[in-house]
């Protein structure tokens, strides 16, 4: 079983027990059969994205979306090692700002001196 789905098994099953249902109590509100929610929970299958909402809605569930953007790996380096490189190289050169502002003096023509 794979990472997707052994999260719509766990959120499935999770979101039934915590409704305090049956599998044919849940499968009835959400019409389906048991044998079909008990495959879903068991990772044996993977439902539509329709049936999955329909399925965590038929057990009191809200339905929210969030979208995260994935730091993804590019030309064989993983992006989060990169930047965890990126922010040890600065941190090499620190940046030290002086007290005191150091501007140019313009005499009152306004022509540098």
């Amino acid at each position: 079983m794979d990472n997707i789905e052994t999260t719509v098994a766990k959120t499935l099953r999770e979101a039934r027990e915590r409704a305090g249902l049956s599998l044919r109590e849940l499968a009835s509100r959400a019409g389906t059969s048991h044998a079909t929610l008990s495959a879903y929970e068991q990772g044996r299958k993977v439902p539509a994205a329709s049936t999955f909402v329909r399925i965590l809605e038929a057990s009191g569930n809200a339905v929210d979306i969030v979208l995260h953007k994935r730091i993804r790996e590019m030309d064989g380096i993983p992006r989060g090692d990169e930047l965890v490189s990126v922010l040890e190289l600065a941190a090499e050169f620190p940046h030290r700002a002086s007290r005191h502002l150091n501007l140019p003096r313009f005499p009152v023509d306004g022509t540098p001196a």
